[in-house]
């Protein structure tokens, strides 16, 4: 089967939130996530197509919140951040405002598509050619897609990095296509410190991961009471008999048009919106626009969710925290380098699940219960400031 690679539209920015002032910007957290008014949008400085809101022809591009145990991380069009986010954390006091970041550059969004490959396969492919390039990136894996978050200023280092790969590009000159490969590689995406040459290759990549977490003393960390489940939203098509008397006319339009929110599960937004108020241990949602919601969740909240969502929820994953928040944007994509070094060490069958959340100043390796306390054994030696001696 073919991996598939395709740039999303638009440009996305990264927001860093910390816990303590995640309530004082709830609000614009539910305005990125939930419709706007017409009245809303007819007020707005922005035209629509540039300001990529709901609407019944097009859902989000690109959107992912999570509420870790570290942060709450925010990744959503940039006019989003510039229009909504910006103007609320200036309201903030002049402290606060200075703990939450947003990222200086913006990014793109590479959707990742690959059938037949094992979820760790699935990231090495894509990784490794990006890390050897001296390309930064995020990595957020969901329940149908993987996503690539990559600086807007390297979409040409990209395109070469993929094309010298083996990637074919098409077209449309925005989608890649290669042929899965015929052995799984052991490879990682670590990115190196600003204005540091790019690595010769993967073991120095790796390396060099490890040298830098240890000098700004990351350590992993585990909460042995925090079990994740990972589930999405239900497909259209088992939608469609809910949603047969709910097209939405309005006073006036002749057109009978549907508005966004009558095409979507109503149900589990509500319950979203439920589990932020919240201001749940653990909880990251992604939207995409060709896919269903994907969520991320403490499984303690899945009595909020109830039918709303779908998957393998008796399924237990405890998340491998590295805390990066001293560290720039540019390195945070360090987390995939420590997934591969795991896949590596720990000789991982392709069976094996293992997902990737890359937020805003944070990383989390995903593992299956029967995995996380090996991979934690795994991780603490190349960690310690003793390591090596």
């Amino acid at each position: 089967m073919n991996t598939q690679v395709s740039f999303l539209d638009g440009t996305y920015t990264l927001i860093h939130i910390p816990l303590d002032l995640y309530h004082s910007l709830f609000q614009p957290i539910i305005r990125v996530l939930l419709p706007q008014s017409p009245a809303e949008r007819a007020s707005s400085e922005l035209p629509d197509g540039d300001y990529e809101v709901l609407s019944s022809s097009k859902g989000h591009g690109f959107l992912n919140i999570s509420i870790t145990p570290i942060e709450c991380s925010i990744v959503c069009h940039s006019t989003w951040a510039e229009k909504i986010f910006v103007p609320a954390i200036k309201n903030l006091p002049k402290g606060a405002a200075r703990s939450v970041s947003t990222s200086t550059e913006t990014y793109m969004v590479l959707s990742v598509i690959s059938a037949g490959l094992d979820p760790a396969g699935r990231v090495m492919e894509l990784t490794s050619p990006l890390a050897l390039a001296g390309i930064s990136l995020f990595f957020i894996s969901t329940y149908y897609s993987d996503f690539i978050l990559v600086p807007s200023k390297d979409r040409q280092n990209v395109t070469k990095a993929l094309i010298a790969k083996g990637f074919e590009l098409s077209d449309n000159q925005s989608d890649f296509t290669t042929p899965a490969p015929q052995g799984r590689k052991r490879a990682s995406s670590a990115v190196s410190p600003p204005n540091t040459p790019p690595p010769a290759n993967i073991s120095e990549l790796q390396t060099r991961a490890f040298e830098l977490l240890k000098k700004r003393n990351v350590t992993p960390e585990v909460d042995s009471r925090l079990e994740l489940v990972q589930c999405s939203g239900k497909e259209t098509s088992q939608l469609s008999g809910e949603f047969s008397h709910s097209t939405h006319t309005g006073r006036g339009n002749g057109h009978g048009k549907q508005s966004w929110l009558s095409g979507l599960d109503t149900n589990l937004y509500l319950c979203i919106v439920s589990a932020l108020a919240s201001q749940p241990r653990f909880m990251s949602i992604t939207l995409a626009h060709e896919d269903p919601p994907s969520l991320l969740i403490d499984k303690e909240l899945l009595d909020i969710f109830g039918d709303s969502v779908v998957g393998d929820t008796d399924g237990v994953h405890i998340p491998i925290f590295l805390d990066l928040v001293n560290l720039p944007f540019e390195v945070t994509g360090i987390v995939c380098g420590v997934a591969g070094r795991l896949v590596q060490d720990m000789q991982m069958t392709a069976s094996s699940e293992l997902s990737y959340l890359s937020t805003a100043r944070a990383g989390a390796v995903i593992l299956p219960e029967e995995h996380s306390k090996r991979a934690l054994e795994t991780l603490k030696p190349l960690l310690s400031k003793e390591e090596g001696k």
